[in-house]
């Protein structure tokens, strides 16, 4: 059995110009995973047929959500509805936590 005890703003670096990605859980049932966005970086309109939650550990994300935008702040989290379209847009800076139920 792996222990894993880290604070997620260091768990991840941002990398200029990027989006990185690390995976924490990956099961049947769902996943796990911190992203790192640099300022103005996006995920383009997209949609799965799973929810998912997202939370945002340091840093702000515009996120839209069936055509509406939602400003994110750190330590906030929103629900994304499956098989809704949905895109994210980086502000600032940004460490988000995503989790996805199956």
């Amino acid at each position: 059995m792996e222990i894993l005890k880290e604070k997620l703003f260091e768990a991840i670096k941002i990398q200029e110009k990027s989006i990185v990605s690390r995976q924490i859980i990956k099961k049947p049932n769902g996943n796990i995973t911190l992203f790192a966005f640099d300022k103005d970086e996006s995920l383009t309109e997209h949609t799965s047929p799973y929810e998912a939650l997202v939370q945002i550990v340091k840093g702000r994300m515009t996120i839209t959500i069936g055509g509406n935008p939602f400003q994110v702040e750190e330590g906030e989290i929103i629900l994304l509805p499956p098989n809704i379209p949905h895109g994210l847009l980086a502000l600032e800076s940004t460490i988000m936590l995503l989790t996805m139920i199956k």
